[in-house]
């Protein structure tokens, strides 16, 4: 069950890309938006961090950070961040149950039995780790909506 408007986000512990442990509230010093992103390497998936890392200088002009999670593993999220050059944290949830409390998991991810993968979601938090925007959707291949994020992190 994906999280709605004014809910407590969970907190969480998962790898980084250099195998450190991160928790959701080291991140709450700025406004917070979390992408999650089915597979690294994947076209949209990498259109869409592509998206946000272009957008970091207005993310920074908002007292916004972004930080991606999949249920890649922190080697492959570290690959994926060095080819695309990404400026921000993309973590590991490897057991996707971090992805499960927040937007949910695909099944038979690309028609592989057995493989769940991130569904593909944003949440804008603000600095008490409140919901203030919910974005999932069912079909990974939709990028999110990018202004409606933007026009949510002017809000507060």
């Amino acid at each position: 069950m994906a999280l709605t408007i004014g809910t407590k986000a969970p907190d969480f512990k998962l790898y980084d890309t250099d195998r450190k442990e991160r928790t959701l509230a080291e991140f709450l010093s700025k406004k917070t938006v979390l992408a999650f992103y089915p597979g690294a390497f994947t076209g949209a998936c990498t259109k869409e961090l592509c998206a946000f890392r272009d957008a970091m200088a207005n993310f920074n002009n908002m007292n916004a950070q972004i930080v991606g999670i999949s249920v890649d593993s922190p080697f492959a999220n570290k690959a994926f961040s060095d080819v695309n050059k990404l400026t921000f944290p993309l973590l590991s949830d490897y057991t996707r149950e971090v992805s499960k409390k927040y937007g949910g998991v695909y099944e038979n991810f690309a028609d592989i039995i057995g493989y769940s993968a991130a569904k593909r979601a944003v949440f804008v938090l603000d600095k008490d780790g409140i919901v203030k925007y919910p974005w999932v959707t069912d079909n990974p291949g939709v990028e999110p909506p990018y202004e409606e994020i933007n026009k949510v992190l002017t809000t507060f």
